[in-house]
């Protein structure tokens, strides 16, 4: 399987998810340079964290006009694994892969620790390995990560069964306590926590690692089914 790590001006997680995924998950990943426009040959694509453009005027809305975003789509509508993880999540919002919006911490302060996650729904393309219910132990690192739609939103994510992430203790004032959302399709998923800061124990968690083996472990199934 092969992984694609869109790097934009001002990524600063891309390291850690091409390390994650070359010497923890041990499979192929290159990275692509944001103007490029094209993401063929590629099975899955990991938008990273950091500050994309600065984070001007909104985290993610200079990155969204990037040329890659549009086969970043093109790869979202054929059914191919996108995650978004922290600015990679924003970015997603920005560009309408996935519904809502992020606003400022509750406290306008940045955070930075371990947290707490709930598996909210283990039948996903992102979540197979891990138990219903699950709490597992993720950092997160951000200053804008307060997720906020709509009631109505709100009533059609519950309903899907998006909601995938949610925090054991609500850090910084996301409605009903969401870290992480899938698109209807289910094959676009939003994060703020880094999961890929958590692939070895010596990182103090490896809780993140069962994430990307569910990306690959679903790859791998479809692939054998299609073939």
């Amino acid at each position: 399987m092969k992984f694609a790590v869109i790097v934009f001006p001002g990524s600063n997680c891309d390291l850690d998810m091409y390390h994650a995924i070359q010497d923890e998950l041990e499979e192929e990943v290159s990275y692509v340079w944001h103007d490029e426009t094209s993401l063929e040959g590629f099975d899955a694509i990991l938008l990273p964290g950091g500050f994309s453009y600065g984070d001007y005027l909104r985290s993610g809305a200079i990155a969204k006009f990037s040329p890659i975003m549009k086969a970043v789509k093109e790869a979202a509508n054929v059914g191919k694994p996108i995650l978004g993880v922290c600015n990679g999540f924003q970015v997603l919002l920005e560009a309408g892969l996935l519904p809502g919006a992020m606003r400022r911490n509750e406290k306008l302060t940045f955070i930075c620790k371990q947290v707490g996650l709930k598996v909210k729904n283990q039948k996903t393309m992102f979540t197979n390995s891990y138990g219903e219910g699950e709490t597992i132990t993720i950092p997160v690192a951000h200053g804008d990560g307060n997720y906020y739609c709509d009631e109505q939103t709100l009533d059609r994510l519950k309903k899907n069964n998006q909601v995938v992430f949610t925090y054991s203790e609500n850090i910084n004032g996301s409605i009903e306590d969401i870290a992480g959302i899938t698109n209807e399709q289910g094959n676009v998923l939003g994060m703020m926590p880094h999961p890929e800061r958590a692939v070895d124990i010596l990182l103090g968690s490896a809780d993140g690692l069962k994430l990307f083996q569910s990306i690959v472990k679903h790859w791998r199934k479809q692939h054998a089914i299609t073939t």
